[in-house]
């Protein structure tokens, strides 16, 4: 018997109506969940208030064949405070027990097995309270490496491993510092940094940059950020742990060592291979320009001593390397930490770091300005139509001259966000343009040539110098400094205008005569002249001709220079891998290819 439908009655309307309404909803629901990006559903956790989602904290032990070394490190573990932790049973043990190597005969093979036994019998019996207790028992010898890289693996955002070795041991207060950390600089979104990898709880007492500075903190400084690992108590975060596994394979398996001139570090693999990892990921750590934090107690005091017994790293047992710190002498002050903005950031050389400065006006172009300027003098470097490797190699130079008077100037892209993140100081030409007015340009500039945008965002800095008494230096993305000194002696009185081979660089030297000119009225006819620019004329040819107009002459800083040029350039034209062999033949070419970051960490110790 067939079945008619007719139409609904009234009162059933609103019903449908309402359960209609309610599936699109799900569906659009469904469908921006599905879309959104995962750079935006990594931060979802992330949040300003005060609370923390259930987070996993592995403690990682790492043993050979030290059962005293081992019974100290985790009955100092097992005697630590994790009542912050709750009663979710949220911090687990991972016992790592490397096997005794088959192929030496230092010592008998009974001897041998006595000794695995009882420490097996040892951490078999031994009591873990806070969460669950794993023993890892090798069937071999895998060494220190192997230890380290295949003892985790994330299996989510909210997982982290504190990794020790056995001659470790820990204050009692260990875990609530390192609790304090995460929930700070890891979930509160106000102090978090992608820059930041973990936290290592040793007394920092090394710098591994050759001729760096030493290593001096004000005793008002209790937690600072420096790039170096620390293998005493090393707190990791999940995704740069995951990243550098990534990157480890990588290299291995194209057969890349991670040589990295300059450090110390490098040196001690060159001697122990591949018995060691740190080489690895320091190298890893200087391609992205991550981070550390560190405590700085007073009287070599720390949250995690090394008792340096005898094994890979020492011939024979060396003693502590610090006094352990205990509750009777810790500020519980301590655990209150400042924002991530209140820290200080040091690099391989211990040389300070300024992250994050982004300069989006001209307020903010005059704080920046006196901060980076060197003997009243700024180097401001054009992004624009700017290939990344050969900019990364510029930043080489800029080291190995210890040229830290630059300022990068581009529209709002990755590579100019991550130069900040880095530490370089930058300018967002987007917004910076919007917000200075840009002299009846149209606020969406998205439809002016490159040329257009670059000429009047340089202007504008130039004109900000010239008021400060600062003279200034415009790269464009053609143009690689190769000697300083050389193109500062270039400079004199007579002149105050210079330029380079085929307009790649132009000079602006302070004097009266320049700000004269340097006027709201002369960045209004740049602004004027600049829209009949044609995407591939470089902006400075059309300032340079206005100055012309103006009467001023511009010294050619090439001519009379046998001492050699201070500048490379190559044509707009040029291909970037027909750059990169010419400057390698002249061995200007200061990159690793595999990650575009410098070969060399140079260390130019720090004035006072």
């Amino acid at each position: 018997m067939a079945t008619v439908f007719g139409p609904p009655k009234k009162n059933l309307l609103p019903l449908l109506l309402l359960l209609v309404s309610l599936s699109v909803f799900a569906l659009f629901v469904l469908f921006s969940e599905t879309t959104r990006s995962d750079a935006e559903i990594g931060t979802d956790f992330r949040r300003n208030s005060g609370d923390v989602p259930p987070f996993t904290f592995l403690v990682k032990v790492l043993t050979f064949n030290r059962l005293l070394s081992l019974s100290r490190c985790l009955r100092s573990l097992a005697a630590a405070d994790y009542s912050v932790a709750g009663d979710a049973g949220r911090v687990h043990l991972h016992v790592y027990i490397d096997h005794f190597s088959l192929a030496r005969n230092d010592t008998s093979a009974e001897d041998n097995l006595k000794n695995a036994r009882e420490i097996l019998e040892f951490v078999d019996g031994f009591e873990w309270r806070f969460g669950k207790k794993v023993v890892q028992y090798r069937t071999d010898n895998v060494g220190l490496q192997a230890q380290w890289l295949e003892a985790w693996w994330p299996s989510s955002d909210h997982e982290f491993a504190f990794v020790v070795e056995d001659d470790l041991e820990v204050s009692p207060l260990y875990f609530r510092f390192l609790e304090s950390v995460i929930r700070n600089y890891y979930y509160d979104a106000s102090s978090f940094s992608p820059s930041i990898y973990g936290a290592s709880l040793q007394r920092p007492r090394f710098v591994p940059g050759k001729h760096g500075n030493k290593l001096r903190l004000d005793p008002g400084t209790k937690v600072f950020l420096y790039q170096l690992v620390g293998t005493w108590g090393q707190l990791l975060f999940p995704k740069p742990w995951k990243e550098f596994r990534l990157w480890y394979d990588d290299h291995k398996a194209k057969g890349i060592k991670p040589i990295l001139d300059g450090m110390v570090t490098t040196g001690w693999y060159k001697k122990m291979g591949e018995r060691i990892w740190t080489p690895w990921f320091i190298k890893f750590i200087h391609s992205r320009g991550y981070f550390n934090i560190y405590t700085n107690f007073q009287n070599e005091r720390a949250l995690s001593v090394s008792h340096r017994d005898a094994g890979v790293n020492y011939g024979k047992t060396a003693g502590p390397d610090s006094e352990l710190l205990d509750k009777s002498s810790f500020d519980s002050n301590f655990l209150k930490l400042q924002p991530l903005s209140s820290l200080k950031w040091y690099d391989f050389c211990f040389r300070e770091v300024v992250p994050s400065r982004v300069v989006r006006n001209l307020d903010q172009l005059g704080t920046l300005l006196p901060s980076v300027q060197s003997e009243k003098t700024i180097l401001l470097v054009s992004l624009y139509d700017a290939q990344e490797m050969l900019m990364r190699n510029l930043i080489c130079h800029f080291e190995k001259l210890d040229t830290r008077n630059h300022i990068f100037i581009g529209p709002s892209s990755e590579l100019l966000f991550d130069l900040a993140r880095r530490g370089h100081p930058v300018i967002d030409s987007d917004q910076f343009l919007d917000n200075v007015g840009a002299y009846n340009l149209a606020k969406s500039q998205s439809s002016y040539p490159n040329a257009v945008k670059e000429a009047l965002g340089t202007a504008h800095v130039v004109k900000k110098c010239l008021e400060l008494g600062y003279s200034s230096w415009i790269f464009t993305s053609k143009a690689l400094l190769v000697d300083k000194t050389a193109l500062l002696d270039r400079v004199g009185s007579e002149y105050d205008f210079y330029a380079g081979e085929g307009s790649r660089i132009l000079g602006v030297r302070h004097s009266s005569a320049a700000q004269k000119l340097w006027t709201d009225e002369f960045l209004r006819t740049i602004a004027a002249k600049t829209p009949s620019l044609k995407a591939s004329e470089n902006s400075i040819v059309l300032v340079s001709k206005l100055l012309e107009q103006k009467g001023k002459k511009i010294k050619n800083i090439d001519v009379n220079s046998e001492e050699g040029k201070p500048m490379v350039y190559w044509s707009l034209e040029a291909d970037s891998n027909m750059i990169r062999k010419q400057l390698k033949e002249l061995n200007l070419w200061l990159i690793d290819d595999a990650d575009l970051s410098c070969k060399a960490v140079v260390c130019h110790r720090s004035s006072g």
